[in-house]
């Protein structure tokens, strides 16, 4: 029971899934702030993978409650890889958008860590028969690599070509694309909705 105990205070205390938090998030306050409701966003995700593009994209726009496409459905890589700004500007105008969200990876941080053992006493039952060192229970140390990745979700108007906001998340050490950016777009929309961004 106490080795159980031991185990169950050692996984409480090390991180072994993945945490997401707002990092911080930026709008003109000087200006009003209305919901993008009932008008067209294109949801870009600045990514070089493809899947992970996909993945990221659709969850984004299953939790918008406007008009909001995915940018893979209309735009290949190399669509993207050989536009120009202007052409891509052009893209939006053309194809009736109002908004453009566009997320990508902004930073990535690496911290290697030591994590001690442990060493816990048992008192009584068969233990006491083995000698001194058989009433301790010991774990080795170890070292451990935390990696953070910062995600930037920044949100444009078409018409004039303004940033009007923007979102840093941080997550670290996730281990699935889909349950990172599922924790992200989270985040991302409850930020924007308490902000008056998105309708409730």
């Amino acid at each position: 029971m106490r080795k159980l105990i031991v185990v169950l205070l050692a996984c409480s205390l090390v991180s072994c899934g993945p945490s997401a938090k707002v990092v911080q998030s930026w709008f003109d306050i000087n200006k009003p702030v209305a919901p993008i409701v009932g008008k067209k966003t294109l949801v870009l995700a600045m990514v070089k993978n493809e899947t992970s593009r996909r993945i990221i994209e659709d969850q984004l726009v299953k939790r918008f409650k406007n008009e909001a496409v995915a940018s893979y459905r209309m735009l290949t890589p190399e669509m993207i890889k050989a536009a120009k700004p202007e052409a891509l500007e052009k893209f939006v105008v053309d194809g009736g958008f109002s908004h453009v969200l566009l997320m990508r990876l902004t930073n990535v941080e690496e911290e290697t860590r030591y994590v001690p053992g442990t060493i816990t006493g048992f008192y009584g039952g068969y233990g006491m028969y083995y000698g001194y060192g058989a009433n301790f229970y010991s774990t080795p140390g170890y070292y451990s690599t935390d990696k953070k990745y910062d995600v930037e979700t920044a949100v444009f108007t078409v018409t004039p070509n303004e940033l009007i906001y923007t979102c840093t998340t941080e997550i670290e050490n996730p281990k699935k694309v889909d349950k990172a950016v599922n924790q992200i777009a989270d985040l991302v929309v409850e930020r924007m909705t308490r902000q008056g961004f998105l309708a409730k």
